[in-house]
């Protein structure tokens, strides 16, 4: 009987260690091969035929269509360049330029994966739509507030991400560090 009850016992430790570690690594994004530039990752064998069973998983339980990797990758930001979680009762600003690509989005979500409601209806832009300064830099503000120029509103929520989606582009498997690709910088600058 002690036996029994001990095997129990080790039976359900095991089983709650690993699907607790499988519901973190599904739920937060951790599949292996991931690709960190910055506050970016990517994951760029998602589109491929070499993907990982978590981050199968992770497109299984989100739904998305990703990225094939003869198509583009997709980087996801969570958290601004000093770690802090993205905010959308902040004013963020996202600056620089993108890696080169024939074309690309910026889009903003909740942590859900669902576009961030709000009253003008605008939750991203297009690398034809936003607005370049002489230099070819762009800086898109983000948060609760109208402002002039680029400008996404995060309609007040706690928290979101931003997808960068590169279509036709270098950047993939072979990116390894952020020297080798520039990344738009996210900083938060001003919270209630």
């Amino acid at each position: 009987m002690r036996l029994l009850f001990g095997t129990l016992i080790a039976l359900t430790i095991a089983a709650g260690i690993g699907l607790g570690a499988t519901w973190f690594a599904i739920t937060q994004g951790t599949a292996y091969g991931g690709v960190t530039i910055g506050a970016w990752t990517a994951w760029p064998r998602v589109g491929t035929p070499g993907i990982d069973p978590y981050a199968r998983a992770m497109v299984a339980r989100s739904g998305e269509l990703p990225v094939g990797s003869g198509d583009g990758v997709a980087f996801y930001a969570r958290n601004d360049d000093d770690s802090r979680p993205l905010d959308g009762r902040c004013d963020t600003a996202l600056e620089g330029i993108t890696p080169q690509a024939r074309y690309f989005t910026i889009t903003l979500y909740d942590l859900e994966g669902k576009l961030v409601a709000n009253a003008v209806a605008r939750q991203g832009f297009t690398s034809q739509e936003v607005i370049r300064r002489a230099d070819g830099t762009f800086e898109i503000a983000i948060g609760p507030r109208a402002r002039p120029g680029n400008w996404l509103p995060t309609g007040g929520i706690e928290r979101y991400m931003l997808v960068l989606r590169l279509y036709d582009t270098p950047i993939g498997l072979a990116t390894r560090s952020g020297r080798e690709a520039p990344m738009p910088m996210i900083t938060q600058k001003a919270c209630p």
